[in-house]
């Protein structure tokens, strides 16, 4: 009864979603504000319909009720409970449902915090919002019915893919999801701007929120998801340019210029037409991506469906949602008048110069992920694009663009001074400067890493420096008001500074790879092998027995100077359900590295192939991910993000209400 409850809940969605797709955009052409009024409140109902059915889906999969195919497929009664819940968005159907699930939250939020804005770009947010959530409710009950029932089913089910047994898959996809899906937010203003032609300042401040939070998750989901290939797959790297992982990069560059083109738009009212372009481009990437993950283009350990009829459903989809938007700003692309003007040197052209570099860095990336594919699918010629092409092609625009960033931070609005931009990093290029010629003296090593621990250095430096001038200015501290300035300066300031220290974090993580170490080798008990500058004796290897899986452990002694340090115990495990082994990376992080160990059988018995690694500086890499997200959450908090636009917003409303 809980599961059909689910499936009706699901269609009822569907049929609160299609009202809501046209019941508020005829209030808006009718000028009725009752018809209008109706969308925050489908809104709010379609997300509870959908919550109901998702939490009728994970009770199938926690009660083990192999009725359903969709856990059939994917659970075990002796799987752990913690599995059965992550289990439930470890397949397509499950992800699907948790994807819509996302769509209508971020629907919901805006129903219940949209009281401030213009009643009429609300309901336009709310029913594009709800075009979407229809379109891909109906691709649910079409062709991926997780409700589906079998009528004689079987004893037990064929359990979970070993790769996706792990925690992280508790963490990745839901933070993925709330800033890939978190994009169509941006995607419904952008389409209701140009529906109700309320594109100005105010808008641009009250979409910044929306982009910052999705910018925000996008960035965690993205780090969680290396980090979780990085320790899962057991092969060592963190980043491979997988189609798939390059299908969340894309929108993630898109959302980063779109957060620099709406402060502009914001602050200057310049930008207008590149900021729609924009919010429009961030979500059909996270389009492309979905199309790319459950269309059976490829084969990846991150690709969820292989069912051609999906694949032609989701194409649909995105032809019509990128095809009708690009065909509405066509339309109205020229009716926006342009903002204020400024000179090439100033803050504005900096963050022209960003958004136009970092649109190439996202062309260049979708270049190289679609190619190939596009290719197959003309031709049936299969080619590989890999590592070699995007650091040659990404890389050099990249690094540059990090080179700046700290100028444009100093530069004035309207009209810079370049000369005392430069002057006032010179502490930070100085720095620089002097680790990359420690290095190249005192370590040696790839100039590609000295290059990168410099540039890391100076942009971590230079992302305080603006905030520094500004905290402990000649004014500050004369008048002994330093602690007073702090205070005052708007968190965005703050945001924007550890945003871009975090960047400069992740590449000192990635400038130090360049000073590991790797060895591969059989061992057995008793053999001990440095790796940098550390030994790893191993000291046996034994069976162990899981709740759904069996593995072969080798217990490790890591040593330096003579002293046992730590313990590492890598594993294999066979899972027999799914006649499938997964490799169990042992990690240990020493002073911000990690000696990393992945082991698989041996060609005699007792022994084992290891994979030994020194990874100096490498935990920087996901804690830089992690201060840029802290610098957007920091952003997020800035009031004026949510007073100034109620404020504003009131007063451009006082006049059309006193007409009425």
């Amino acid at each position: 009864m809980i599961v059909e409850t689910g499936h009706f809940a699901l269609v009822l969605a569907l049929a609160l979603a299609l009202v809501n797709a046209g019941v508020p955009l005829w209030g808006i052409a009718a000028r009725d504000r009752r018809l209008m009024a109706v969308a925050p409140s489908v809104a709010f109902a379609g997300f509870l319909l959908i919550a109901i059915s998702y939490a009728a889906l994970t009770y199938a999969h926690v009660t083990s009720d192999f009725s359903l195919v969709n856990v059939i497929e994917n659970s075990h009664s002796a799987k752990p409970l913690i599995y059965k819940i992550t289990g439930v968005w470890g397949n397509h159907e499950g992800s699907m449902l948790l994807w819509v699930l996302i769509l209508s939250l971020f629907a919901a939020a805006v129903a219940v915090s949209g009281r401030a804005m213009p009643i009429d770009l609300h309901a336009a947010v709310l029913a594009v919002q709800s075009w979407i959530a229809a379109a891909f409710l109906l691709f649910i009950l079409l062709t991926s019915n997780p409700f589906a029932r079998l009528v004689n089913p079987p004893i037990e089910g064929n359990d979970l893919n070993p790769l996706l047994q792990d925690p992280g898959l508790a963490i990745h996809p839901p933070l993925l999801y709330l800033g890939y899906v978190g994009l169509s937010i941006t995607f419904s203003f952008a389409a209701a701007a140009l529906i109700c032609g309320r594109i100005d300042a105010v808008w641009a401040r009250l979409v910044r929120p929306w982009t910052l939070a999705a910018w925000t998750f996008l960035t965690l989901g993205i780090a969680m998801g290396s980090y979780w290939a990085y320790y899962t797959l057991g092969w060592g790297g963190f980043w491979f340019w997988d189609p798939v992982e390059n299908a969340s990069l894309m929108p993630w560059i898109a959302a980063t210029a779109l957060l620099h083109s709406a402060t502009v738009m914001e602050k200057r009212e310049a930008l207008k037409v590149w900021t729609i372009f924009l919010a429009i481009l961030a979500f059909s990437l996270s389009l492309v991506g979905t199309f790319i993950v459950r269309s059976g283009v490829l084969t990846s350990v991150h690709a969820f469906a292989n069912d051609p009829r999906r694949g032609v459903f989701i194409l649909a989809i995105l032809v019509f949602f990128i095809g009708g938007s690009l065909l509405l700003f066509a339309l109205r692309a020229n009716a926006l008048k342009p903002g204020g003007f400024f000179v090439p040197v100033s803050r504005e052209g900096a963050l022209v110069l960003n958004n136009l570099v970092l649109s190439t860095c996202c062309a260049t990336v979708f270049i190289g992920t679609l190619y190939p594919l596009a290719l197959q699918a003309l031709n049936g010629a299969k080619i590989s694009v890999g590592p070699p092409f995007f650091n040659l092609t990404f890389v050099p625009l990249f690094l540059p663009l990090c080179a700046v960033m700290p100028i444009a931070q100093t530069l004035a609005w309207k009209r810079g001074d370049l000369l005392g931009s430069v002057q006032r990093l010179f502490f930070a290029f100085v720095c620089g400067a002097a680790l990359m010629l420690f290095l190249a003296v005192a370590r040696g090593g790839p100039a590609i890493s000295i290059l990168l621990a410099g540039l890391a250095v100076y942009l971590m430096i230079g992302a305080f420096t603006d905030l520094g001038t500004r905290i402990f200015g000649r004014a500050a501290l004369v008048n002994g008001h330093v602690l007073r300035h702090a205070l005052g300066l708007p968190r965005s300031t703050y945001g924007t500074a550890l945003a871009h220290a975090g960047i400069g974090l992740s590449l000192l993580g990635l400038a130090a790879t360049g000073w590991g170490a790797q060895k591969i080798l059989a061992m057995k008990p008793g053999d001990v092998a440095r790796v940098g500058s550390y030994e790893l004796a191993l000291e046996s290897v034994g069976p162990q027995t899981g709740p759904n899986y069996t593995a072969t452990v080798a217990h490790m002694a890591i040593r330096s100077g003579g002293s046992k340090v730590a313990q590492i115990d890598p594993a294999v495990r066979f899972y027999p359900t799914r006649q499938m082994s997964r490799s169990e990376a042992g990690i240990k992080t020493i002073d911000f590295g990690q000696v990393y160990v992945g082991i698989s059988d041996g060609t005699t018995p007792g022994s084992v192939n290891a994979r030994l690694y020194w990874k100096p500086l490498v935990t920087f890499i996901w804690f830089g991910a992690i201060v840029m997200a802290l610098g957007g959450l920091c952003s997020l908090s800035d009031r004026r993000l949510r007073i100034g636009v109620a404020r504003r917003v009131r007063k451009l409303a006082v006049a059309p209400q006193a007409a009425e």
